[in-house]
C-alpha cells in the first residue's frame, strides 16, 4: 500500500461510502475501508478519527465556504441576501464526486440512526457557521439565527433537488431557489 499518495482522503471517502452501501455501515471496518482505499490504517487515522467522520469530511470546508460568502456579500445586503451569497460560495464548490456520492451517502445515513444523530449534528455546526457571519456583518442576534437555519434547510432542500436532478446542472441555482422559495413561504406566517 502506497504511505503518502495523493488523494488518500477522497479516496478514503468513496471507500467508505462504497463499503457501507455493500454491507451497511456497522458491518464495515476501520481496516476494510483502508485496504479498499488502498492505504494504510494508520493513514486513515490521519485523516479521520473514526468511521462516522467519514461522512461529515466536507463540513469544516462547507462551513467556511458558507462564511466567506457571507462575509463577502455586498455591504447593503440584507441578511438573506449575505445568507444567498454563502450558499452561492459553497454550492460552487460541489462537483460530480459529490453528486455521485450522494444518492449512497443519503442510503448510508438513512439506514443508521448513530450516522443520522451525526448528520443533524451537521447541520447544527453549518447553521451556527452562518450565524456567526451574520452577526459579524452587524446582523441583530436572533435575526442572525433565523438566517443561518433557512441558509441551512435551503442548502439541504437544493442539495435534494439537484440530486434528483437527471442533467448535469450546478448546484447553486437549486439552494438558491430553495432560498427564495422558503422567504415567500415565511412571508405567509404572519
Amino acid at each position: 500500500m502506497a504511505r503518502w499518495e495523493p488523494g488518500a482522503r477522497e479516496r478514503l471517502v468513496v471507500a467508505a461510502v462504497d463499503l457501507f452501501t455493500e454491507q451497511g455501515y456497522d458491518a464495515t471496518t476501520v481496516t476494510q475501508i483502508a485496504e479498499r482505499a488502498g492505504v494504510t490504517k494508520s493513514t486513515f487515522f490521519r485523516y479521520f478519527p473514526d468511521k462516522r467522520d467519514l461522512l461529515v469530511a466536507g463540513q469544516e470546508a462547507l462551513s467556511r465556504l458558507l462564511a466567506e460568502g457571507i462575509a463577502a456579500a455586498p455591504e447593503r445586503a440584507t441578511p438573506l441576501e449575505a445568507v444567498a451569497a454563502g450558499l452561492e460560495r459553497a454550492s460552487s464548490a460541489m462537483g460530480p464526486m459529490n453528486r455521485e456520492l450522494g444518492p449512497r451517502l443519503k442510503a448510508a445515513i438513512a439506514a443508521n440512526v448513530e450516522l443520522q444523530e451525526r448528520d443533524a449534528l451537521k447541520s447544527v455546526g453549518l447553521a451556527a457557521a452562518m450565524t456567526d457571519a451574520l452577526v459579524a456583518r452587524g446582523v441583530p442576534d436572533p435575526l442572525a439565527h433565523l438566517a443561518g437555519e433557512l441558509g441551512v434547510l435551503a442548502f439541504k432542500r437544493g442539495y435534494a433537488q439537484w440530486l434528483e436532478a437527471d442533467h448535469d446542472a450546478a448546484l447553486a441555482p437549486y439552494t438558491l431557489a430553495a432560498l427564495e422559495d422558503l422567504r415567500a413561504a415565511s412571508q405567509s406566517l404572519t
